[in-house]
């Protein structure tokens, strides 16, 4: 395995110099950088000596993983970066946010840029590349969302599947038997995105416990999409839109984040009316959404997972640098201390609307 001394040899500079590369402490030209990195590169150096020294001396910053493309917004997303930001605060730590769509890297150099004591990690796929990373690295991490390794990172969730479950059994318990599931969007489905695939998961589970017919569809983002992709689905079979119409889903299950600031529009745009001719359920809604009151809905409990996974992170960036355990290496010393879940049991609230089915 190789050592910074390995390091500074095949760069041509003091150990020292390489350990200035990592913590910043000192200018250092960019040419003597660019040695630096070629070296760490060529040799595959993983500075975890130097991670840990850094830790010692603790940055007091959480850094917040969240990775995004361009010109998508996400209300969500905001959210939880005010409310972690906040739980960040109470602790005493300041927050960091990172951006990178190349998830792994982009924690790669986070990880080893010294800045942060710990992070926070949003959009969890179901086997995460950070993941990988971060015990590597021996980097303290907390998730917001359920991998599928359940002890690899402390994390904390809403119980996506059980929520997607819970809406299909009080639906077909007020009558509706042929409902349609809008599932996140394809591309958090090819991502393997965490939540999007317990909630279809709970969404058959819900359908094979109550032997209601439940169609999945992936839902769109802009609203006139949205409006004819439900106009198509919620159809009878010879094509026409509500008006006692039979064979027809008269309910709608909504987990897609997006859709959710859309979905009463679209569903008008679509020729329907609610609750006349159609129940709709949103799951993963904001508590403070003012549009989302109306429905039945599950909320997303934004500040009990920010708080809980921002309390998580800096548990295990603590226990990270307390002294070593004899024969036991920093990354299983963070798993043994610090892993620990918090998953959040579904609730349905109430909205303006009833749950019961449309008559024909």
């Amino acid at each position: 395995m190789a050592t910074i001394r390995d390091v500074a040899q095949r760069a041509g500079v003091a150990p020292s110099t390489v350990s200035y590369v990592f913590n910043g402490s000192r200018s250092i030209s960019e040419e003597t950088r660019r040695r630096v990195q070629e070296a760490v590169d060529a040799l595959g150096y993983h500075p975890r000596a130097s991670a840990r020294t850094l830790r010692s001396s603790r940055t007091h910053v959480i850094a917040l993983a969240l990775p995004r493309s361009a010109g998508r917004q996400h209300a969500v997303d905001g959210r939880f970066a005010i409310d972690i930001s906040d739980a960040a605060n109470h602790l005493g730590f300041d927050l960091l946010l990172t951006t990178s769509r190349d998830n792994a890297e982009g924690l790669r150099r986070v990880a080893r840029s010294g800045l942060a004591d710990a992070a926070v990690l949003m959009a969890v796929d179901m086997e995460d590349a950070r993941i990988d990373v971060v015990r590597e690295l021996a980097f303290p991490a907390a998730l917001i969302g359920r991998p599928a390794d359940e002890d690899a990172l402390p994390w904390t969730d809403l119980d996506w599947e059980e929520a997607a479950a819970l809406a299909v059994r009080e639906l077909a318990a007020a009558g509706h038997s042929e409902m349609v599931y809008l599932a996140p969007g394809e591309s958090e489905v090819r991502a393997r995105r965490s939540y999007a695939l317990r909630g279809i998961a709970g969404a058959g589970r819900g359908a094979r416990g109550t032997g209601a017919a439940v169609q999945v569809a992936h839902s769109v983002s802009d609203p006139a999409g949205l409006a004819g992709q439900l106009r198509t689905l919620l159809a009878d079979r010879t094509g026409r839109l509500g008006g006692g119409a039979r064979n027809r889903p008269t309910a709608l299950i909504v987990q897609h984040p997006s859709a959710h600031h859309h979905i009463l529009t679209s569903v008008t745009g679509a020729g329907l009316r609610i609750p006349e001719d159609l129940t709709v359920v949103v799951i993963g809604a904001l508590p403070s959404d003012p549009a989302g009151r109306r429905l039945p809905r599950i909320e997303l409990p934004v500040v009990t997972l920010a708080t809980e996974v921002t309390r998580l992170a800096v548990a295990a960036a603590t226990a990270l640098r307390e002294p070593p355990r004899r024969g036991m290496e920093p990354a299983t010393r963070l798993l043994a201390d610090s892993v620990g879940h918090l998953l959040i049991a579904p609730e349905l609230l109430p909205g303006l609307t009833p749950l019961t089915a449309p008559r024909d």
